[in-house]
This record gives structure tokens, C-alpha cells and sequence, in this order.
């Protein structure tokens, strides 16, 4: 019997739980999160044990996984986990510093544990199809975009917490980019406050456009808002000399060829899909089944700090500088 632990018990966590709950061979034991009613309300939910201390929860309870899903600037008890042996799972963004991300990756690496990073994304079936479309093609540029909303919690305001929307929610527009393209070798972004400025404790920007120059020559742009109070929508186009696709965050993908196209609906549990490749790869050893490991997060993470670091400074920001923190 597999026994898994929570940090966090927000709707990430609790999602998660969900669908472990559904697998055999998995117990859920224990939940913690700073905030104890809903370390209790999730405990109680699951036939687990509640805790408001994370240090106090790993010395008191025996178990084989870590799930960890908290704002981003909350990040490092996978630090201690790691140490320890435990396989992870780490919602996405992995932190907010650079640093805070080398130290844990370091850990990782030196264990040998097994670590997946929730870029549900990648688990999409037009994702995957779209990458098995993309085999043997030369993309020429991207497009993306990230368009909503403020999120009502009060850290996500906060740079400090959060780290920004490119850094906290488009960062899985930047990390399609990267499985479907390739590395990105220098970012130039423009970010700027618009329209928040009146909400308390607002120190992010709440529009932004970043441009990336990846390693192998393709370009392109992708555009954050949180301002759109009349609809979401995010996406992921990708253009070829003989092909266009179009990605969006609904399990879509459209496909533009001379003469043709194609709209393609999937209709795969991402999250499940991406807990069943953590839960086997824990279980048998092989990995293969996970998309995105903890070192291969760290350089999306890279990306979007590269674009935060970009904007401040007024300058083209490459990845090594960004890496070598």
C-alpha cells in the first residue's frame, strides 16, 4: 500500500486526493496547510489526519509521497522531502526564486527521487497529438496567450507570493511552448499595471507580452492579462511552412494545412492521467510516463523569470543568466 501525504489541502490538493482516492494500492494518511480548517475539512474528506505544521507532519507520520500544491512563494518543504527519499509531486510554479527552485533540484538530483511537476497541459490529448503532428517539422514562431481574470486569493496580487501571472498562470503557456518547440534561449518582455491599480495590495503588472528566441531559431510572443472580465481564453498557436496549429486550454485542436482543416476534440482526464504516470513511475521505477520532472520545471521557471527580470530591467534577459542564479 502506497502511503501518500498533502501539503496544502487548497483545490489543487484536494483534486489531486481525488483522483488518488480512485486508484488501488494508494492510502491518503495525512493533510496539512496553514490555514488547519481546511487541512481538516480535506483530512476528514479523505479518512486522513490533519495538521497545521508540515515539519510536524513529516517527523510524525510514516508514508511514501509527497504532494505538494501552495502559493509559490511558499515553496521548500521539498527540499526537506527529498532529503528524506520521497518521491514528489509539486504543483506548478515550483517557487518564486530562482535560487529557492537550484537548492531543490540539487536535492532531487543528489536522492535520485522521483518528482513529477504539474504541467497538466503536456497530459492534454490535443497536446500530445499536436507534438506527434509537430514530428519532423520546423516551427517558425508561436503565439500564445494567457487572458482572464484576477484570482480572488490575495497572495496571487502579490510578487512576493506569486510571483506574477507570467511566473504563476501563463507559465503553462510557456511550458507548452518549451515541450512543443524547444528550449528558449533569451526572452525581451514589456509588462505594465493598466487597470488594477486600485486593488489593495496589487504589486503585480496585469498585462504583459513577452518575446522568446528559442535555441534552434524559432520565435515568437505570448500575452498575459488578468484584466478580461468578459471571458477567459488560453492557447497556444504554433505555424509551420505547411501547417498551423491551434491549441486552447479546452482539449481542442485545430489544424491549418493548404487546402485543409481539421478541428479535433479530446476528451482525456489530464490531471488523472498525469497522477496515474506519477503513481506507476513510483511504483515500478520507470519514469517514462512523466512529462514534466522537477529539473525539467526548473527551466519553464527560468523562462517566465527571465520575462519578470526583462520587464524590470528593460533589456533582453538570456536563460544561462537566469540559470545561474
Amino acid at each position: 500500500m502506497l502511503k501518500i501525504a498533502f501539503v496544502g489541502a487548497g483545490w489543487a490538493n484536494c483534486m489531486h486526493a481525488s483522483n488518488l482516492s480512485r486508484m488501488e494500492g494508494v492510502s491518503l494518511i495525512a493533510f496539512q496547510d496553514i490555514d488547519e480548517s481546511k487541512a481538516r475539512s480535506a483530512a476528514a474528506q479523505f479518512g486522513a489526519k490533519a495538521y497545521a505544521d508540515s515539519a510536524q507532519m513529516l517527523a510524525s507520520e510514516k508514508f511514501d509521497v509527497l504532494y505538494v500544491a501552495v502559493p509559490p512563494g511558499a515553496h521548500g518543504i521539498e527540499l526537506t522531502a527529498a532529503q528524506k527519499g520521497l518521491p514528489i509531486f509539486v504543483e506548478k510554479p515550483i517557487a518564486v526564486s530562482m535560487q529557492t527552485a537550484i537548492e531543490i533540484a540539487a536535492a532531487i538530483e543528489k536522492s535520485g527521487v522521483i518528482s513529477s511537476v504539474g504541467y497538466h497541459f503536456r497530459y492534454l490529448g490535443a497536446c500530445q497529438k499536436a507534438k506527434e503532428l509537430l514530428a519532423g517539422k520546423t516551427v517558425g514562431m508561436i503565439l500564445g496567450y494567457w487572458m482572464g481574470g484576477m484570482p480572488t486569493v490575495g497572495w496571487w496580487r502579490q510578487m512576493a507570493l506569486s510571483g506574477g501571472q507570467a511566473v504563476e498562470q501563463t507559465t503553462h503557456i510557456f511550458d507548452l511552448a518549451r515541450w512543443l518547440v524547444g528550449e528558449v534561449k533569451e526572452v525581451f518582455a514589456y509588462h505594465a499595471t493598466r487597470a488594477l491599480q486600485a486593488v489593495p495590495k496589487f504589486d503585480v503588472w496585469d498585462v504583459g507580452t513577452v518575446g522568446l528566441q528559442f535555441d534552434n531559431g524559432a520565435v515568437g510572443t505570448i500575452q498575459s492579462s488578468c484584466i478580461v472580465e468578459q471571458g477567459f481564453k488560453a492557447g497556444l498557436e504554433l505555424v509551420c511552412k505547411d501547417l498551423t496549429l491551434e491549441l486552447d486550454s479546452s482539449n481542442r485542436l485545430r489544424t491549418i494545412e493548404p487546402g485543409r482543416k481539421e478541428e479535433l476534440s479530446f476528451s482525456n482526464e489530464c490531471y488523472l492521467d498525469e497522477d496515474k504516470a506519477f503513481i506507476e513511475a513510483v511504483k515500478s521505477g520507470r519514469r517514462q510516463g512523466i512529462l514534466s520532472s522537477y529539473q525539467d520545471a526548473l527551466r519553464t521557471l527560468g523562462v517566465t523569470l527571465a520575462a519578470n527580470r526583462s520587464a524590470e530591467a528593460g533589456r533582453p534577459v538570456s536563460l544561462e543568466e537566469i540559470l545561474k542564479a
